[in-house]
């Protein structure tokens, strides 16, 4: 179980034929209360689909009763017949479960440009069987929402008396933007929607949106969290947001895992920055670095990379007297040369890269991914 682990909830995943090899893509998750309440964070690209514009409007309200999410086709920039199509699925699923469609949120994800008639009525024309499918122990949603990704991606967590669980999709496009994905996460904790939103933009301000695999903003991008209250346990906030982070950070690393073709996982921790901001702007600056990110496919660690990424920020440092160390050896030391390049080993998947900057106390680590042949191949090639 994930988005079922905790009390309170259903769900569903089922093909109805969005994606030509045939596997599931029209998940669903049903919030049976007692509580309803619910948190949501949107991409903030100016571009976005038609179904962020619809949840923008079910998120204003407040409660929700359910989200369904689709993968195969993103409904964006569809205009308004995609709008309709967003509206048209919340409302085929409301009839379903004697709710309102304005308590209905809707997910897409796949290939802009995708959502004709075809498109709709799949999905419409679905929500009946979904529904039929619902259950407790659900195993299926996960799959169901997946697109270029290679695993499923899930986290739960046991509080003190509640529960926590989450799904989510995501292999490219991943930058941050309020969110990087599309994500689910659900608790049976009692907490009421101002709480959960701000628990919610705390976890994926510190774990999710730290997440740059590619540059490359996302226009569907939402994590959603729903609140059943169903454990019948209040929740201390504090407790909350940590076990919430906590899962976030848990779904950041398995994204990050599974990055479109990427051979090395790369965290890159900036210590000693005047601010978090700075010590973020940093670690960026350096995630977002093709030859820096090339450099690392060819297992060549390349410090002068980073120095040179490092000064294109606006961060409060001497770059004159920064430190770069790869995988536990320093290779750059006040803003030089240390010791040999063959000292260190960049061949393990996993790399680390630390950046002392000497400028304060603050500190951030930005996750991220090398560029490979794989990953410009993939993306050439993507169509669905």
């Amino acid at each position: 179980m994930t988005v079922t682990f905790p009390q309170g909830f259903r769900s569903a995943g089922i093909a109805v034929g969005l994606k030509s090899t045939g596997k599931p893509d029209l998940a669903l998750v049903v919030n049976d209360g007692p509580h309803r309440a619910a948190a949501v964070v949107f991409t903030s690209n100016r571009a976005q689909a038609n179904p962020i514009l619809w949840s923008r409007k079910v998120a204003a309200d407040g409660p929700a009763r359910a989200v369904i999410l689709n993968s195969g086709g993103a409904n964006c920039f569809t205009g308004d017949f995609g709008y309709a199509t967003a509206r048209l699925t919340a409302e085929a699923v409301a009839g379903e479960l004697d709710a309102a469609p304005e308590d209905v949120l809707v997910c897409s994800t796949g290939l802009i440009g995708t959502g004709d008639q075809a498109f709709r009525d799949k999905i419409v024309d679905g929500v009946p069987d979904l529904v039929q499918q619902l259950a407790e122990d659900d195993t299926t949603a996960p799959a169901a929402i997946l697109t270029t990704d290679s695993v499923e991606k899930t986290a739960t967590h046991a509080g003190n008396g509640w529960r926590i669980g989450a799904m989510a999709k995501g292999a490219g496009m991943l930058a941050p933007g309020l969110a990087t994905m599309l994500v689910v996460i659900t608790t049976d904790a009692r907490i009421d929607g101002d709480a959960a939103d701000r628990a919610l933009r705390a976890a994926v301000g510190g774990t999710i949106n730290r997440l740059d695999s590619d540059g490359c903003m996302s226009t569907n991008d939402q994590v959603t969290l729903l609140v059943s209250g169903a454990s019948g346990v209040a929740a201390d906030e504090a407790e909350f947001t940590a076990a919430l982070t906590a899962v976030c950070d848990d779904l950041a690393a398995q994204l990050q895992a599974d990055a479109e073709g990427a051979s090395h996982d790369i965290d890159i921790e900036v210590c000693g920055a005047a601010s978090e901001a700075d010590a973020v702007e940093v670690g960026r600056s350096v995630a977002r670095n093709n030859l820096f990110k090339a450099a690392i496919f060819g297992n060549d660690p390349n410090w002068g990379r980073v120095l040179a990424a490092i000064g294109t920020t606006e961060a409060a440092f001497d770059p004159y007297a920064a430190d770069v160390s790869f995988n536990g050896v320093r290779l750059c030391h006040a803003g030089g040369p240390d010791r040999p390049v063959d000292e260190c080993d960049l061949t393990p998947r996993r790399t680390h890269v630390l950046i002392e900057l000497f400028a304060g106390e603050h500190t951030a680590t930005i996750r991220t991914n090398d560029l490979t042949h794989d990953y410009v191949h993939e993306n050439s090639a993507y169509s669905s």
